[in-house]
């Protein structure tokens, strides 16, 4: 079996073309460290960030809040996966 959270990133990848629309895109081009929010990387807005939550939460059986952590959390897709893996050993 491979790397739990290598494995989290390609499904938060393949979840982020399918779940926000984003079919121009490939997996390959989602870079695992940019920035999902703001002019740099994916370029997301509030929108988007809670259909991402909601995909998320539905797709992983996790809570994200709505607090000042879940801006970390949302920071970048291994930011994102490495919080899910925690969750789910938890």
């Amino acid at each position: 079996m491979g790397n739990p959270v290598e494995e989290l990133i390609a499904q938060i990848k393949t979840l982020l073309i399918e779940g926000l629309n984003l079919e121009e895109l490939t997996p390959e081009e989602i870079g695992t460290d940019d920035l999902l929010f703001g002019d740099s990387g994916l370029g997301l807005d509030s929108v988007d960030a809670l259909e991402l939550v909601m995909e998320v939460e539905r797709n992983f059986g996790v809570q994200i809040q709505d607090d000042a952590k879940s801006r970390e959390i949302l920071k970048s897709v291994r930011t994102l996966a490495t919080w899910v893996q925690s969750q789910q050993d938890g």
